[in-house]
């Protein structure tokens, strides 16, 4: 059995402060307030959704560790306060199964506003092996820290080094691939650990303002993140920096899909995230 779940405990970290749930009268009902730090254009960002979901299932009565979540943003939060109601729909002695809902009130009630569903499971050391291997590429150390856009607050919780793939000024009618590639980790070098995974893996501007050199309203709907790595794999990662790259495979029909992997700085496979996207011209 992994180590217990626990509530968190923040210290000094803006991550952590944005991921403080109250436990109420409701076993399953847990509060919480949206943060500043973490505000995207509209609402906070998704991936501070993503790891809210996680922190849930991990503060109430989890028997093991995540290794798959699914999030749907059914509307976009609003500042102010929420209410997470997480249930084990089935456990067993290896697995447990969660259903998710994220509210907020409004003059009808309450609304929602996300749902997930995420699994547990007993991590067992059984026969290995990774396919997917880090691509050759430099030390973090090789690349600048940057801003990739000035506009939205939760960029600046990340230290983000670019590697290639950033967004063109002006398209050159070159219809390049939609890759972005850079090293990431948390800004104040809080370690990573699984709600943090969590975060990261939607930590990619959306692709379409790649493929047309600017931005495009989009809004993510469903987000899937698998995590290959157990808590003590990530414990010896730290506050190291992420290998992080993601690309679309199609855009049609006001939708388009986005893969991402991450990769530890020595080569492991921490997550694999994938999401569908809509967007509006």
């Amino acid at each position: 059995m992994n180590t217990p779940s626990r509530p968190c405990e923040p210290g000094g970290y803006v991550f952590d402060a944005a991921l403080m749930l109250r436990a109420s009268e409701n076993p399953e009902l847990l509060e919480g307030h949206t943060h500043p730090s973490w505000a995207n254009m509209v609402g906070p960002y998704g991936g501070i959704t993503a790891a809210l979901m996680v922190q849930a299932v991990m503060q109430s009565q989890c028997l093991a560790e995540p290794v798959s979540l699914t999030v749907n943003y059914a509307a976009a939060l609003k500042d102010g306060p929420y209410r997470i109601q997480a249930r084990a729909a089935r456990s067993n002695r290896s697995t447990q199964h969660w259903l998710l809902e994220l509210t907020q009130s409004d003059r009808d009630g309450p609304a929602v506003m996300a749902t997930a569903t995420l699994v547990s499971a007993v991590r067992r050391d059984v026969w290995r092996r990774q396919d997917l291997a880090l691509p050759p590429v430099q030390a973090p150390e090789t690349f600048e820290p940057v801003i990739l856009f000035d506009a939205v607050e939760w960029v600046r919780r990340y230290e983000i080094r670019l590697i290639d793939g950033g967004v063109p000024a002006v398209s050159d009618g070159s219809e390049r691939d939609s890759l972005t590639r850079f090293w990431l980790r948390d800004a104040q070098q809080r370690p990573v650990d699984l709600p943090a995974l969590a975060a990261m893996s939607d930590a990619f501007y959306p692709r379409i303002w790649l493929r047309r050199a600017g931005w495009v309203a989009t809004g993510t709907v469903s987000l899937t993140v698998y995590f290959h790595a157990s808590t003590q794999e990530l414990a010896a990662v730290g506050s190291q920096h992420i290998y992080a790259q993601a690309r679309a495979q199609d855009f049609r029909h006001g939708f388009f899909d986005q893969t991402a992997h991450l990769w530890s700085r020595g080569g492991l496979l921490l997550a694999s995230a994938h999401q569908i996207v809509y967007y509006k011209e």
